[in-house]
Formats: C-alpha cells, sequence, structure tokens
C-alpha cells in the first residue's frame, strides 16, 4: 500500500501548479520529475490496484471508448497517398474542425453536440494522430503537404470549400487553407505561428512536458487523474477550468498525447519560419483567444491581427488554452456566429471588434492582455 511519505511526495508534485504564470515551465518540470520519481518507485501491485472514479466527491461513470472513425485515402499531386480518419455528425452549412498538436478529433467532443443540429460537422485525425495512420517516408512534413492532403479530403468527401475551424496547430492550417482557396470561412482558435522565437521554444516545452507525463505507465497516468490534485497537475497548464473534464476525459487526452505517432516530426516542421505570412482578404476570418491562455499568450493576437487586418477577433474570457474544455457552449456560439457569414461583404461591414466582450470583472486578465485587446482593435479599423 502506498504510505504517508508516499502520498506526500506526490502532494508536493502538485504544489507548484497553483503558481502558474511566468514560473509555468520551472512548475512543468517539477512536476514532471517528481511525478516520475514517484511512480518509478511503485511495486507492479500498486499499479495494478483498482482506484474509484472520484471528481470532487462525485462518481464518475467508467470511461466509454471513443466511435471508430470511417476512413478516406487520398493522393494529391506529387504526393504520395493519405489516409485519414475522420467522423460526420449533423445537418447543414458544412463545418471541418481541426484538433491542436498531440490531440486528436476527441477534442472537440463537447462542442460537436452543440453544432449538429444546424451544421453538417467533420471532425478529421490529422495524420499521425489519433486514428490516421503517419504520412508515408519521405513525405515533406510542411503545412504546404497538409494542405493539399486536407483539400483533396474535402473532394473526397464531397465538400466544396467548407467552413473551416481550427484550434492551435489546427488553427495555423485552417487559415493556410483559407489562403489556399480551399474554405468557405475561416475559424481559428488560439493558432499557432504567431509567436516569436523565445514563446515557440516555451511553447514546445511547456507540450513535451505534458508529453513526458503522458508518458507514465497508464495505470498511473489513470490513477492521477482521478484525484483532485492529479487532475490539476495533469490538466492544470492546458485548461483553465480543470474541473470540468472527468477523469476518463483526462485520460483519454493523455492516451492521444502518448500515442501520437507524428508528435516530434510536428514539432520539428514547427520550427520553420514564416509560418503564416501575407493576408487572407477574399473570405471571412474569425480568430478566438482565450484571455488566459498559458500556452500561446493572447498578446499573439496582435500579430495575427497585423497580418490579417479584417480579421474578426473574440476574445474568449477567462479560458486558457483549449477552450473547448473550458467553455464549450462558448466556443460552439463563436463557431455558429462564424460560419453564419456568408460574405465578404457582410464581413468588412460587420463592426470587428470582440462580439463577446472581456467581462469588466476579474477574470485573471493580465494587463498584457488588455494591451492587446487595443493592438486589435487598432488594427482592425474599428
Amino acid at each position: 500500500m502506498l504510505n504517508v511519505l508516499s502520498l506526500s511526495s506526490v502532494a508536493s508534485a502538485f504544489t507548484p501548479i497553483t503558481h502558474l504564470g511566468a514560473d509555468v515551465l520551472q512548475a512543468g518540470t517539477q512536476v514532471v520529475g517528481k511525478i516520475c520519481d514517484w511512480a518509478g518507485g511503485l511495486p507492479a501491485a500498486v499499479l495494478a490496484m483498482p482506484v474509484p472514479l472520484v471528481n470532487r466527491g462525485r462518481t464518475v461513470p467508467p470511461a466509454v471508448s471513443s466511435a471508430t472513425g470511417s476512413f478516406v485515402e487520398v493522393r494529391s499531386a506529387d504526393l504520395a497517398p493519405m489516409t485519414v480518419a475522420y467522423e460526420r455528425r449533423g445537418t447543414g452549412e458544412p463545418v471541418v474542425l481541426l484538433h491542436g498538436l498531440g490531440s486528436n478529433r476527441q477534442a472537440w467532443d463537447a462542442v460537436v453536440p452543440l453544432l449538429t443540429v444546424e451544421r453538417d460537422v467533420i471532425t478529421v485525425d490529422l495524420p499521425g494522430f489519433g486514428e490516421s495512420p503517419d504520412l508515408p517516408d519521405g513525405q515533406p512534413r510542411d503545412l504546404a503537404t497538409l494542405v493539399a492532403g486536407l483539400g483533396a479530403v474535402f473532394t473526397a468527401l464531397g465538400l466544396e470549400r467548407p467552413h473551416v475551424v481550427g484550434h492551435s496547430l489546427g488553427g495555423l492550417i485552417a487559415l493556410r487553407l483559407g489562403q489556399a482557396g480551399l474554405a468557405r470561412s475561416v475559424t481559428a482558435v488560439a493558432p499557432a505561428g504567431f509567436w516569436s522565437q523565445t514563446e515557440r521554444w516555451y511553447a514546445f516545452a511547456v507540450l513535451n512536458a505534458a508529453r513526458q507525463i503522458a508518458r507514465l505507465p497508464e495505470p498511473i497516468t489513470a490513477w492521477l487523474s482521478q484525484t483532485i490534485l492529479g487532475h490539476a497537475a495533469l490538466t492544470g497548464t492546458l485548461y483553465m477550468r480543470a474541473d470540468q473534464s472527468a477523469p476518463e476525459a483526462v485520460a483519454a487526452s493523455l492516451r492521444a498525447l502518448r500515442q501520437a505517432v507524428a508528435f516530434q516530426a510536428t514539432m520539428r516542421a514547427g520550427r520553420a519560419r514564416d509560418l503564416f505570412v501575407g493576408d487572407i482578404p477574399d473570405l471571412p476570418v474569425t480568430i478566438a483567444w482565450g484571455t488566459a491562455d498559458r500556452v500561446l499568450p493572447a498578446r499573439q493576437a496582435a500579430r495575427a491581427a497585423a497580418m490579417i487586418p479584417m480579421m474578426r477577433m473574440v476574445w474568449l474570457p477567462g479560458c486558457s488554452h483549449v477552450p473547448m474544455n473550458d467553455a464549450p457552449q462558448l466556443v460552439a456560439q463563436v463557431i455558429m456566429q462564424a460560419t453564419a457569414l456568408s460574405s465578404t461583404t457582410e464581413r468588412r461591414g460587420a463592426d470587428s471588434r470582440a462580439k463577446i466582450a472581456i467581462p469588466r470583472q476579474s477574470t485573471g486578465t493580465s494587463s498584457s492582455v488588455r494591451h492587446v485587446r487595443s493592438a486589435v482593435d487598432g488594427h482592425t479599423g474599428s
């Protein structure tokens, strides 16, 4: 059985997580090291022990396996075949949802049911993530390859310029799809690629630390996800409202991160300069950003606004890097509004300031975020 010293050691590992901010990288490193040290000392009998599922005192039902996706194989010009897993639900205007680095299509599970009454929703596993196999050996791993491949996927699924929504890495890909003329509208949630070199190092370090935790033995991560302290440690950097994720959802996210075969290769590709350049002048673009994003700070929105001056900027108050977890209804509202913008004329005639304003009361928003809001308003002509 676990002794008092072991439990004390585990608890101490999570102490820094409550003081995230400028010291998040150091805190994350300490958490990873202490959890790994502690896990390495557990006997096999302890790892096999069943632990009741508890979330803030409420019993949580056992995890349910995600639905198996459908598959489509495509081949664009001069590229090897690419196979992509996807799910398609709902009816109405087609909306494609793209996930972030180390995630999968289930990242949108809390949002999809809020869209399917009025939208034909297609969630996709990017190559090397989720159920999609990785790109073939020798295939270039760059944004141009992904854009060409996804364009071929759209054609194979009968999607003529769908609305495209992406988070983080998926947001950057969505913007590039818009530039290529393959999207009807683009909604990018905390899109990657608008960072300084230091900010990129920081983001990659945080994601690498998260993957180190994810690569612990699954019994350990499952056990941690069922405790309040462990739950906070596993999700504290990515989520603002970690308590809203059931333990089985946390365990599934860690499993997706651990099994993401394209993780390191995608990180290497992300070192490229000028991941996004130019404008997207001919279609509606919405960029949404959590005001409490700890991975891609909200100040990066100002750079996106400088490049895409006619975009519509929406702040997500109190949300961290994965607002689909923190505020799924708010994210769904943003997507519904963005995909209702049917023309550039409508977009250019609209007020480009945030449609969902930051509340007056404190939301943990720093002065730098308030500064970004002013910068974005200035670039959008408001």
